[in-house]
Parts: structure tokens; sequence; C-alpha cells
């Protein structure tokens, strides 16, 4: 997966279009990211004693890597990400519209 922890991406499909926010998560085994402050929904919890009180709490709940796009740290716009492996045999990732390394 081309997308890490603390990256800055834009959502690109669903309620939140064209927001931004940085990925708090990755879930590699489901394909998924949780971006914070996006795709949060409202949950009822019933009361579980006095340990656990009933409540209405929002969730953030993990979107598809296919829905995101990374944001280029140099050029500032959506992006996709390549790869740029130098004489040392270092693997890096490139922007491939500035050719920046992010």
């Amino acid at each position: 997966m081309k997308i890490k922890k603390g990256d800055n991406v834009r959502i690109m499909a669903g309620k939140d279009k064209g927001k931004i926010g940085k990925v708090e998560k990755v879930l590699i085994k489901s394909n998924k990211v949780l971006v914070t402050g996006i795709n949060i929904y409202k949950r009822h919890l019933k009361s579980r004693g006095q340990n656990r009180p009933s409540g209405i709490i929002d969730i953030t709940k993990p979107l598809p890597v296919s829905s995101i796009s990374l944001i280029c740290s140099k050029c500032g716009k959506p992006t996709k990400i390549g790869y740029l492996i130098d004489k040392r045999g270092d693997k890096q990732r490139i922007c491939r519209k500035c050719k920046g390394i992010n």
C-alpha cells in the first residue's frame, strides 16, 4: 500500500468528497485507512453499568484506499505516487506531477 500513517490526503468520493485530512491509521488487511475528522458517524450505546453509561458517541469509520488521493508536500496537489530507487538501494516515494520526493 502506498499510503502511510501521517500522510495528508484528499477524499475523492463519498459524503466527505473534497475534504483534506491526515491519515491516522492504515488497515492493510482490509485495504482501508482511518482519516482524522473524516467519515464520522453517530453510535448509540446502551448502558453497561456504572463504568459505561449510555449515550451517543461519534466514531470514525475507515475509508477505502481507492477513494483517497495523496497530497504532495511540495506542490500541494493530489497526485499518484511513484517510487525511485537511488544508487544506495534506498526506495523513496516521489510525486508523479512535480517529481518531488515525499
